[in-house]
């Protein structure tokens, strides 16, 4: 094969390449999930798949331990726990407790900082986050931070309720179902 005829074959794998990669839909570390809040509306047998992936996750990243995913919950009329669904997690860090109470903040802040792209939450949107608690506060997907949790206004609850002894952390269908960007290829 003479000189010309290899020219001409690289040329063109080198055109096919640029063409296929033009084509090809642009995915870039600034791209980030929407938020979304879905309610829960039942009960189901078993968790969610990237509900147990965020359980391994933060046992690999996390101070804590895990206080389980299912509880078929009904909080009222046909309102339901993300417990319910396999999708919500309660990750034990005590807010009495000064070593865990930091490590429940880092973990939180983690999940809501700003990329270096400027989006903000962009772990939880990530990951498919839709609800965090802790302390008698909570973030609900959306703008803000996090704000004082309801169940807490009206005096005096327990550590449960008002989530001092757990982080709860519910995931939206998306992140439930390893769809986000975070989950994608992590299966």
């Amino acid at each position: 094969m003479g000189r010309r005829p290899v020219r001409s074959l690289l040329r063109n794998c080198v055109l096919s390449v640029a063409l296929l990669l033009a084509l090809a839909p642009a995915a870039s570390a600034g791209d980030i999930d929407d938020y979304a809040y879905d309610h829960a509306h039942g009960c189901r047998k078993h968790p969610q798949p990237g509900m147990l992936a965020m359980e391994r996750w933060l046992e690999h990243h996390a101070k804590g331990e895990s206080w389980g995913i299912m509880r078929c919950e009904k909080l009222s009329g046909d309102s339901y726990s993300l417990h319910a669904e396999g999708r919500a997690l309660d990750w034990r860090l005590n807010a009495h407790d000064s070593s865990e109470r930091r490590e429940a903040q880092r973990l939180i802040r983690l999940f809501l900082k700003r990329d270096r792209h400027g989006n903000n939450h962009a772990r939880a949107r990530r990951m498919g986050i839709q609800e965090l608690i802790f302390n008698c506060r909570s973030w609900w997907a959306g703008d803000g931070g996090m704000e004082p949790y309801s169940a807490c206004e009206h005096g005096h609850v327990d550590d449960s309720t008002a989530h001092r002894n757990h982080i709860h952390i519910g995931l939206n269908w998306r992140g439930a179902r390893m769809k986000t960007t975070f989950w994608r290829g992590r299966r």
